[in-house]
């Protein structure tokens, strides 16, 4: 007669990592990106030069045509510059988690005892880091330039939505990333879209300025949403239309590009 043999217990169930050791890993993994700068200067570099390189130019170059004189231009397009730099900021994310997935330091953190999406998130508040660094970087040197901000709590009000929009748009540059096969293809795919987003806006010249059927399309532009919105906390104006549509813009644009990021990561690592 044929014999059965019962083994007792069960296999091993996953380590689940809590919230707080969830937090404490993605805070590690964010420290780890900033450090890099130290052994990487020429990052810290793109950070600081590119930012004030075109503020400098779009001053000193366009400010006259535009607007009659340097000063007065400056006052027009500081927050479009910053609006401009944080967005094609958000494209760094994009290319680090895909650079991070072809070097496979992915797999060697997928070994370690760690929350899955902390990698992720780390990269994610680094580079939101980054972000602030250069933005008040640029007001630094605007106010140098002589620009005049309406008030502390203006700052800091711009601050926190230019923050806040470009966390919504790294969802998107994190699904470039995933998509993308490689370091150059992600600036390329990114760039196709941020490019005309930035510049058919209210950014650097006034929508009046443009035809007709380009018009229509700037007024629903998110961008143009947000560069009015900071232009307002920064310069003083009108603030409640413009507001209200970027934080729309910044929650419908994370509900629809978060899941779909999230899903690609999961795929991806």
């Amino acid at each position: 007669m044929a014999t059965m043999t019962i083994t007792s217990g069960t296999a091993p169930a996953k380590r689940r990592v809590g919230v707080l050791a969830g937090l404490e890993h993605t805070a590690t993994l964010a420290w780890r990106n900033l450090v890099q700068i130290k052994h990487n200067p020429m990052e810290l570099m793109d950070l600081s030069i590119q930012p004030v390189m075109f503020l400098l130019l779009f001053t000193y170059v366009f400010g006259g045509q535009m607007s009659g004189s340097t000063h007065a231009y400056l006052n027009f397009a500081l927050a479009g510059i910053i609006v401009q730099n944080g967005l094609f900021a958000t494209l760094s994310t994009a290319v680090g988690l895909n650079n991070d997935i072809q070097k496979g330091v992915f797999d060697r953190l997928r070994s370690l005892p760690i929350a899955r999406s902390a990698p992720l998130a780390g990269r994610v508040a680094a580079d939101l880091v980054k972000q602030l660094w250069s933005m008040l970087l640029m007001l630094g040197i605007g106010v140098a330039l002589g620009f005049r901000p309406h008030s502390a709590v203006g700052v800091l009000g711009a601050a926190a939505l230019m923050l806040v929009f470009a966390l919504a748009m790294s969802w998107l540059s994190v699904l470039i990333g995933m998509l993308a096969s490689s370091p150059e293809k992600v600036q390329m795919m990114a760039f196709v879209v941020m490019f005309p987003l930035t510049f058919s806006s209210s950014a650097f010249v006034s929508p009046s300025t443009m035809p007709g059927w380009m018009q229509a399309w700037v007024k629903v532009n998110p961008v143009t949403s947000l560069v009015d919105a900071m232009r307002a906390l920064l310069d003083g104006g009108p603030l409640a239309a413009s507001l209200t549509h970027t934080l729309l813009w910044a929650a419908a644009l994370a509900a629809v590009f978060f899941p779909l990021a999230l899903r690609a990561y999961q795929r991806r690592t």
